[in-house]
């Protein structure tokens, strides 16, 4: 495994900023995991899960268009389920007590995916060595997707900015169905890093997971609804579901000016502090909207969440204004597009121009 080292040796800024973010904590006294606004907001969108599925499943509409729309808002509710829910308790950050963020973190077991391999290539790789090639595996889909000029480029890149959000709809249909599978028989999390050795309780739940989640969301749906209506519903889930979550992800550090470096595969040392790289590589959006915040959990506060992984996103909003006045009193450049219309276009002019570059 490639080591990458930070220049920390004067971390000035990440200290004052921590201590900063400390002492509104304690001068709020108040935790720094989730409260009742983040349970309240769990109980619904789990609720919204169990009706779409119900209703979709044992009491399946006459009318195409009105299962289609279920499934869609199925499919949204679900993404919202990983940035709200399972997000927060991979990270440590719903609640005090370990065993609950071990049951938040498993609803993505619930949705298919494998919560063991997400919170090492996530909370360990993509925080640690974010947009560094062979090791951030979280915005990685070449080489359908050429994201920096070091990856080798393809006729096909050229047109990226176009099928790009099409190929998003099936990137949550390919981590389950392969990505998955790819990390546990190769024993890589990414290029560069191993998976860490898993017990028989890990394997265990492993393959309980991907049996369990064909058999509630493909083999059910089949015997009560029908093959061709769970198939059909089915793609518009996934491809819903891909989009959403492939996109949010993006648009923090897939965008226009986000340095990407290529250690290719080499002990590295890195002349920033870990801190000042990670607001380099990192781009907030829409802070403003509450909606959008509700929707993905507080991702589009990305700075503040990669500086602080073990805060829970309901308190990023008072983060944020501690972070813009100290960036601004260490003369550090701090990142946003004030709506999801800019950061999209900003991505996609970013895929268009690494495209034309192949």
């Amino acid at each position: 495994m490639a080591k990458i080292k930070f220049n920390n040796s004067n971390a000035l800024f990440f200290n004052t900023l921590r201590n900063r973010v400390d002492a509104y904590f304690q001068e709020k006294k108040i935790d720094y995991t989730g409260n009742f606004q983040l349970y309240f907001k769990t109980g619904i969108l789990l609720s919204i899960l169990v009706a779409c599925y119900t209703i979709l499943v044992f009491f399946t509409p006459e009318s195409g268009w009105l299962s289609l729309g279920i499934c869609a808002i199925m499919g949204l509710d679900m993404a919202a389920i990983g940035f709200n829910v399972m997000h927060d308790g991979a990270h440590g950050s719903y609640s005090k007590i370990k065993w609950v963020n071990d049951l938040m973190s498993y609803s993505l077991n619930l949705l298919g995916g494998s919560s063991y391999m997400w919170k090492q290539k996530h909370n360990i790789n993509h925080h640690s060595y974010t947009n560094i090639e062979g090791m951030d595996d979280d915005i990685d889909i070449k080489p359908f997707i050429r994201v920096h000029r070091d990856q080798k480029g393809y006729w096909f890149n050229r047109f990226q900015h176009i099928y790009g959000l099409i190929l998003y709809g099936l990137t949550y249909f390919f981590w389950i169905f392969y990505n998955d599978f790819k990390k546990y028989f190769s024993g890589k999390i990414s290029d560069f890093t191993p998976i860490r050795e898993m017990k028989v309780s890990e394997h265990i739940a492993f393959w309980g997971t991907k049996i369990g989640y064909i058999g509630l969301f493909l083999l059910l749906p089949f015997y009560f609804a029908g093959i061709v209506n769970t198939l059909i519903g089915y793609t518009v889930i996934v491809f819903v579901t891909g989009v959403v979550i492939a996109v949010v992800f993006q648009l923090a550090h897939v965008v226009e000016d986000a340095p990407f470096i290529d250690t290719h595969g080499e002990d590295t040392k890195i002349e920033t502090e870990w801190a000042v790289h990670q607001l380099n590589t990192t781009f907030n959006f829409a802070t403003k909207s509450k909606w959008v915040s509700w929707l993905v959990g507080g991702l589009n506060f990305q700075v503040e969440h990669h500086l602080f992984p073990k805060i829970s996103h309901v308190h990023y909003p008072e983060l944020n204004k501690i972070l813009i006045n100290t960036c601004k009193e260490f003369n550090i450049n701090y990142n946003e597009f004030p709506t999801v219309v800019s950061a999209i276009k900003s991505h996609l002019l970013h895929l268009k121009q690494i495209g034309s570059a192949a």
